[in-house]
């Protein structure tokens, strides 16, 4: 197997780390979309082989891509390599802009060419096990849901300078709608499509960014149900959780061990949903590269296809709208 990684940030390692553990005999290239125009060996990664222009990277002929640079590279990257044929798995949010996005998947369905989108959330066993217990009805019709995800921007990757970082820059799709918007794609998939979006953003902290790195929204659902999500890159004591309020019980999950539980009306007791240990965090980036590499043998059907991706943006950029309007937007 021929496999194209563009950009090789942090996500990018992990996932060429991941396809050297599930497919040792793969053939990586790593196509450095930002570095200098000539090839030639850095010794900044273990790929086979390190290439620094378009034109080099489809010379390898490559069977899959790894799209895992700055959002506003992903859909000219994207298109130029479905164009070659090439399956596709886009990391997290599928861009920065709708420009484009339709394309992109119109593109890959008439090629049929699988298209991932990276919210590696889903593949977490424990927000598994909380869509299967959302799904057997055990705590009934949905009727509230709120998330929260929290940390200090300098601390997500302390070995390099957050002031660089893409989270940092409006140039390359940053600010925290983008970058956490994991929590709008699991929360939309627990409790279902989201009709309406009102939110405030801002840039409240001292961090040195040009981005938002505070938001607060309300979202209204199909179903009837209301959810809130709190996206930070400020608080000094990180925290990922989410609570399911349903009309028979009650989930919650914590996103940093992995934990999950299920509170049952009927019985009037807590139960816990998966081993009590934390789950590696690396896990659900192993299932997800497993099920993309499924979809391109076509065994399986993308999880997050390009139009969930699409749809995930689209609330991002209505939370923001909201915010700058100071009202309620429908999606």
């Amino acid at each position: 197997m021929r496999v194209l990684i563009a950009g090789l940030g942090s996500i990018g390692r992990r996932h060429l780390a991941n396809l050297r553990h599930l497919v040792p005999d793969a053939s990586i290239v790593v196509w450095h979309q930002h570095s200098r125009p000539s090839d030639g060996p850095s010794g900044s990664s273990p790929a086979d082989r390190e290439v620094f222009s378009l034109e080099r990277a489809l010379d390898t002929q490559p069977h899959v891509a790894l799209i895992t640079g700055p959002a506003t590279t992903h859909i000219e990257t994207a298109l130029a390599l479905a164009d070659n044929g090439v399956h596709l798995l886009v990391e997290k949010p599928i861009s920065h802009s709708l420009d484009g996005v339709d394309e992109l998947i119109e593109r890959c369905r008439a090629r049929r060419l699988a298209l991932l989108v990276g919210y590696n959330l889903r593949f977490s066993a424990s927000v598994q096990e909380m869509k299967r217990i959302l799904e057997a009805g055990r705590i009934g019709r949905v009727l509230s849901i709120r998330a929260e995800v929290g940390g200090y921007l300098p601390d997500w990757r302390p070995n390099s300078d957050y002031r660089r970082g893409v989270s940092a820059r409006s140039e390359l799709g940053g600010g925290v709608l983008l970058e956490l918007s994991h929590e709008i794609d699991y929360v939309r998939w627990l409790a279902g499509d989201v009709t309406g979006v009102s939110a405030r953003v801002g840039q409240l902290s001292d961090l040195e960014i040009d981005v938002e790195d505070v938001a607060e929204i309300i979202l209204e659902f199909g179903s009837g149900a209301i959810g809130c999500i709190h996206l930070d890159m400020v608080q000094r004591s990180p925290t990922r959780t989410c609570r399911v309020i349903g009309s028979e019980g009650t989930l919650t999950w914590d996103g940093i061990t992995g934990l999950a539980a299920h509170y049952s009306a009927a019985t009037s007791t807590w139960t816990a949903l998966c081993p009590e240990q934390a789950e590696d965090r690396n896990d659900s980036y192993l299932v997800e590269l497993r099920h993309f590499l499924n979809c391109v043998d076509r065994t399986a059907v993308p999880l997050i296809n390009g139009t969930e991706g699409r749809r995930v943006l689209e609330i991002a950029l209505a939370a923001k709208q909201s915010s700058m309007e100071r009202r309620a937007v429908n999606v």
